[in-house]
């Protein structure tokens, strides 16, 4: 009996320590699984966050870059109406002033024929009473007085003038600048949100459970990274050719009118920097004689008072005798007879030609001449090239689809 008891109680000894050892193993097999779970979910918390954070930052650039965009088309769309609205004034002005000034022209070459003093002598002498006399003297002094109120008014509306293709200038200029950032803007704007598509569908990857979501999440996650990339590469080439573009449109800054012309006799067409020559007609076609020389404001001789590679910035170049703020191409015919220049449907080698077609027009200078219905020009920013150059040859400037046009001369 006590044999039997010694014998249960041993093996009651092992078994519960076999057990304690298999609790034991139990307790450590589950810490470990916890811990290594708390890691994992730790990892995958971690890996949350970074991909958030990342899409985050996109949306930051996205939202900054949309931000920039709406400011700028705001400001282009305010400053395009007070361009147009100053254009209008600089116009009505432009009017008076040249009415203005013929009105004077002629008066001075009545005051040079009869000469002023006889004429007071002359309207005393023949009256036929004192009170006559005084009344024609009165008559005089008035239309002297009323000449003297037109110079007054002719040198307020010159300064008024003057101020407003100044701002009309700068609102151009800035509108233009506008237009640059906006493209430019636009290619990161594309490629930024192709980089947040592929960080948002990352972290979704990231949140899935389902294996099989999961898989498929990032399958479209390197499609978007693949998008994202080509447009990255998009945005650089676009970015080197427009740095190309640049430097080639400034290397085309360095030319005259004489450069042009010799090319155009030469039989070249876009025409590059050459040595000084002197400019004469390629034909037997006669242009206007130039009347005596007028009095008119003097300008610098550079052309960076205009956007470089647009059509402006190219006859100011070629033209440097063209003024400083003559606003877009269709107010130089304007802006020029308000100066005191010459203006006609004649063309002329030296001429600008400036077209008025309702909206921004255009301007070119003249290289060679055959007929009033076939001329040759160099400009730039024609047909998508901003460089200066011949890029019609020989054309017809009614026929040119630009609308109405002028002829603004040197001399």
């Amino acid at each position: 009996m006590k044999k039997k008891l010694l014998t249960s109680f041993l093996l009651s000894t092992v078994v519960l320590a076999q057990g304690a050892g298999l609790v034991s193993v139990q307790a450590d097999s589950t810490d470990d699984k916890i811990a290594a779970q708390d890691s994992k979910i730790n990892n995958l918390t971690s890996q949350q966050q970074a991909a958030q954070a990342q899409v985050d930052e996109i949306q930051g650039q996205v939202s900054a870059i949309q931000t920039e965009k709406d400011k700028l088309q705001a400001e282009n769309d305010k400053l395009t109406e007070e361009s147009a609205k100053l254009a209008s004034e600089i116009e009505e002005l432009s009017k008076n002033i040249v009415a203005r000034n013929e009105s004077l022209a002629n008066q001075a070459r009545s005051a040079q024929t009869s000469g002023t003093a006889t004429s007071y002598i002359n309207t005393i002498i023949n009256s036929k009473s004192v009170t006559e006399a005084i009344s024609r003297v009165s008559a005089m002094s008035e239309i002297v007085a009323a000449n003297n109120k037109m110079l007054e008014q002719q040198k307020t509306d010159k300064e008024a003038i003057a101020e407003k293709q100044v701002a009309n200038n700068e609102a151009i200029n800035t509108v233009i600048a506008n237009q640059q950032t906006l493209a430019d803007n636009e290619k990161a704007l594309t490629t930024k949100q192709a980089e947040l598509k592929a960080a948002q569908l990352s972290l979704a990857a990231e949140k899935a459970s389902a294996e099989g979501e999961k898989n498929a999440l990032l399958e479209q996650k390197a499609a978007a990274q693949k998008a994202a990339e080509e447009a990255a590469a998009k945005e650089a080439a676009y970015k080197a050719e427009e740095a190309a573009k640049a430097q080639a449109i400034q290397a085309s800054g360095n030319t005259d009118l004489a450069a042009q012309v010799q090319a155009v006799n030469n039989g070249g067409s876009q025409a590059v920097a050459a040595p000084s020559v002197t400019v004469s007609q390629p034909s037997t076609y006669s242009a206007p004689a130039a009347p005596a020389a007028t009095s008119r404001p003097v300008y610098s001789s550079n052309a960076s008072s205009y956007p470089v590679g647009q059509c402006t910035w190219g006859a100011k170049t070629l033209a440097p005798w063209a003024g400083d703020y003559w606003g877009n191409g269709a107010q130089w015919g304007a802006s020029a007879a308000a100066a005191g220049f010459r203006t006609g449907s004649t063309p002329q080698v030296g001429a600008i030609i400036s077209w008025n077609d309702g909206g921004y027009g255009h301007v070119a200078v003249v290289t060679a001449v055959q007929s009033a219905s076939s001329i040759q020009v160099s400009e730039a920013n024609y047909a998508g090239n901003q460089s200066i150059g011949n890029y019609r040859g020989w054309f017809n400037p009614a026929a040119a689809g630009q609308g109405s046009f002028t002829y603004i001369y040197p001399n």
